[in-house]
């Protein structure tokens, strides 16, 4: 069935709104995997923080325009999925990397992270960046480590000077 000109414009600004507010985006070719698989991708995708979207191609370049995501227009060719992360940069990438493992039918055409595309080798490595949380704590773990390191030489001073002593203790005692 057709969609109206009313039901297009809703797509395209739907779609468009999503584009403006995700970090990624990755197009699969979703071709040959039935409808239950795909209702456990959508399951996996609304946990994970992430949008899926199958529109036609000629809308989703259409809702792209003005976005960061403008760059993937030439690639969108056959039956897409478009998954958009909204809560980091890789969740999309995860979400569709994870459910290729178990499905290889799902085939990753593009991803576009920063206004870039990248091709499909790159779905492993967008997937294994860290999430918000993992970010804060690495950074937090950087920071943390040179103060950590003076506190243990400053306390490893007096340490020293009182194993010396003890060890001149020991060895007066036993002469």
């Amino acid at each position: 069935m057709a969609l109206t000109l009313e039901q297009k414009q809703q797509v395209v600004a739907e779609v468009s709104e999503v584009a403006a507010n995700a970090y990624s985006a990755v197009a699969a070719e979703y071709h040959g995997i039935g409808v239950a698989k795909l209702t456990k991708l959508r399951e996996q995708a609304r946990e994970k923080g992430v949008v899926l979207k199958v529109v036609k191609n000629t809308l989703a370049k259409r809702a792209f325009e003005g976005t960061k995501f403008e760059c993937m227009s030439d690639g969108l060719t056959g039956p897409l999925l478009l998954a958009f992360s909204m809560e980091d940069l890789g969740s999309a990438a995860r979400v569709v990397y994870d459910f290729s493992k178990e499905n290889p039918a799902l085939e990753t055409k593009l991803i576009s992270v920063g206004g870039e595309v990248f091709g499909p080798q790159e779905l492993e490595r967008v997937s294994k960046l860290p999430t918000r949380d993992e970010a804060l704590a690495i950074l937090m773990a950087t920071m943390k480590a040179p103060v950590t390191k003076l506190a243990r030489t400053m306390k490893e001073v007096p340490g020293k000077f009182v194993r010396t002593v003890a060890a001149v203790k020991d060895a007066k005692e036993a002469a």
